[in-house]
């Protein structure tokens, strides 16, 4: 490749001329490792971040881990603000991410996975810059180079870790890239926080309009109690082998990814199936609601999904569906899951280690219906709802391939700052 005037071939790439490429060596300060704590589920005051909080740049709290009663951590190994931690020992693939802290909890420790990395302010102007020059596509590469052990348990040691190199502006240049990718962070954190409010606004209105706590202008008649076969007939799907999922290009709807992927309405579909396995599977009709009939839990047995296209598709097998008669389709797709009617799912599932629930049993549930016209006006101010957290979540995605784009261009000298 030629290297253009005014930059030049380095391990990290090709740079700035007036940029180096050091070795972690030379602008490390000193790197700790935190404790060895005995950790546990169940929360106490003292959470404990581990390898598999560490996201690429940021840190994941889906799941905290706590340190046991009793076991006094080193102050040292408390998180502050701004400390820039590093992942010695993951699975290969993982292994080597970096996060920055930016007191995402009131206090917590960091366990012996884990390595605080201080950096030389005369060379590396922040820990930011130095979190978004380790989070690049080539030093993540070059890290992942440095694995040692098998695909499940792999390490990164020191002594290796102090070799790898990262692109070096001046310090005026490496402060500007790191305002400009946090200015883009903060947008990335407000858009967060905005879907996790617009989220709970959506689950609180839910909770309040399939149970008939609030009703919408118009609508005073009282509720039907019924019976859940009362809607329809219910039939099974047929089975659809997890090797046939890519056979063909129908439209095809497993159990399964009514759990992973659909969440109250059939939005898009991840299995295509060939004619013939389509032969043997369950045609569906627009206004079917699917349920899942197999599960790992009896919490989440049962889960429902409308499907409102009118394309050819097809259900699997484990998948119970209900064909109702006169009943607004995207209304069921929200109330099946509602959490009385997931209570009543519950109780009707069987088995430990995988649950079942039968038509029989979901045609039991005792359900509490508003009139048709009721239904759709509920489901139309959900689906609204939906609509504009799709909308949000989509600018979401965008500004994250923003950020990539805007890491690649200023962390290697493509676009200058200054």
């Amino acid at each position: 490749m030629e290297v253009r005037l005014g930059y030049k071939q380095t391990e990290v790439g090709i740079i700035p001329d007036e940029w180096n490429a050091l070795p972690l060596g030379e602008v490390l300060i000193k790197g700790r490792l935190g404790g060895n704590y005995a950790n546990q589920d169940m929360e106490t005051e003292l959470p404990l971040m581990k390898m598999g909080n560490l996201a690429r740049g940021c840190f994941d709290l889906s799941k905290v881990q706590f340190i046991e009663p009793g076991v006094a951590p080193e102050p040292i190994h408390q998180l502050v603000c701004g400390d820039v931690l590093f992942n010695t020992r993951n699975t290969l693939d993982l292994v080597g991410k970096v996060a920055i802290w930016r007191d995402e909890l009131p206090v917590a420790y960091y366990n012996s996975n884990l390595m605080r990395l201080e950096f030389d302010l005369e060379k590396i102007c922040s820990n930011e810059y130095a979190n978004y020059a380790l989070n690049t596509e080539s030093t993540m590469s070059r890290l992942r180079g440095l694995a040692t052990g098998t695909t499940s348990v792999a390490a990164i040691y020191t002594r290796d870790l102090l070799k790898l190199k990262i692109p070096v502006p001046p310090l005026s240049e490496q402060h500007a890239i790191a305002t400009a990718l946090s200015d883009i962070d903060a947008l990335l954190v407000a858009l967060g926080q905005l879907i996790a409010k617009k989220r709970d606004l959506k689950q609180a209105a839910m909770l309040k309009l399939l149970t008939g706590q609030t009703r919408l202008p118009g609508f005073r008649d009282e509720w039907a109690i019924i019976r859940l076969g009362s809607l329809g007939t219910l039939i099974k799907g047929a089975g659809v082998k997890k090797d046939e999922s890519f056979s063909g290009d129908l439209p095809c709807i497993r159990y399964g990814e009514i759990y992973t992927h659909h969440h109250d309405i059939v939005r898009a579909f991840y299995s295509q199936i060939s004619t013939s396995v389509a032969a043997l599977a369950t045609s569906l009709k627009t206004g079917d609601i699917l349920f899942a009939g197999s599960g790992e839990t009896k919490k989440e047995i049962g889960k429902a999904v409308a499907f409102i296209h009118e394309c050819e598709a097809f259900a699997g097998g484990d998948i119970v569906i209900l064909r109702p008669v006169a009943s607004d389709a995207k209304f069921l797709g929200y109330y099946l899951n509602s959490a009385e009617v997931q209570r009543q799912k519950a109780s009707l599932g069987q088995g430990d280690a995988v649950v079942h629930i039968s038509a029989n049993a979901l045609a039991s549930i005792e359900l509490a219906m508003p009139s048709l016209p009721e239904q759709t006006a509920i489901a139309t101010v959900l689906s609204d709802m939906d609509a504009e957290l799709a909308a949000l979540e989509q600018r979401l995605a965008k500004t994250r391939t923003l950020k990539q784009g805007m890491m690649q261009e200023l962390l290697t000298g493509r676009t200058r700052l200054v």
